[in-house]
C-alpha cells in the first residue's frame, strides 16, 4: 500500500479487556484518509455506566464533547463496519485490536513498518521523539502527523 496515494484508515480500539470474550469496545477513534489527507473521522465511546474500571474510565475521559455515545455495545462496531467500508485499516495495536474487529472483512495491517519503526511497549514514545510531535489523547492524530512528515522524505509509500 502507498500511504501518500491510497485509500485507507487508521484505527485504535480501547476494549474493557484485552480478551475480545470477556470485554467490550470502550472507545475506538478512527481517521479515513486519502494519501495525506483527511476524509473523515470517527469517535465513539460506550456509555461511562458499562465501564467497571476505574483507571479505563479516567483513560478515556477527555474531550467528551467530540465523542459519538451509545449504550450498545455493539452498535460501535456496526457503525464501524458501515463507516469504513471495504478500506484497508491501518492498525495500532497487534493483537487486541484485530481480535475485536474480526467480524470485518477489511486487509489490516500494523502502520508501523510504514514509519520505520518497531512495533513495541514504548512505540508512541518513540514516533514522537522520532518526528517530534506533542502528545495527544488521540493516538490515530499522532501517526496521522507522523505520516505527513513521513511524506515530506515520501518514505511511506511500499509499492
Amino acid at each position: 500500500m502507498n500511504l501518500l496515494k491510497d485509500k485507507y484508515i487508521i484505527v485504535e480500539v480501547i476494549p474493557t479487556s484485552s480478551d475480545s470474550k470477556k470485554g467490550i469496545i470502550a472507545q475506538l477513534s478512527a481517521l479515513k484518509l486519502d494519501g495525506i489527507k483527511l476524509i473523515d473521522r470517527f469517535d465513539y465511546r460506550i456509555d461511562e455506566k458499562l465501564v467497571n474500571n476505574n483507571d479505563l474510565l479516567e483513560m478515556i475521559s477527555y474531550d467528551k464533547d467530540n465523542f459519538k455515545y451509545t449504550d450498545n455495545p455493539d452498535l460501535i462496531l456496526s457503525e464501524f463496519k458501515k463507516w469504513s467500508g471495504d478500506l484497508p485499516i491501518m492498525l495500532i495495536e497487534k493483537d487486541y485490536t484485530k481480535e475485536y474487529l474480526a467480524s470485518l472483512n477489511n486487509k489490516m495491517e500494523l502502520v508501523y513498518p510504514y514509519l520505520e519503526v518497531e512495533y513495541n511497549y514504548g512505540v508512541f514514545n518513540t514516533i514522537m521523539n522520532k518526528y517530534q510531535i506533542e502528545a495527544s489523547n488521540y493516538l490515530v492524530d499522532i501517526i496521522y502527523e507522523a505520516i505527513i512528515l513521513e511524506s515530506n522524505n515520501e518514505k511511506v509509500n511500499n509499492e
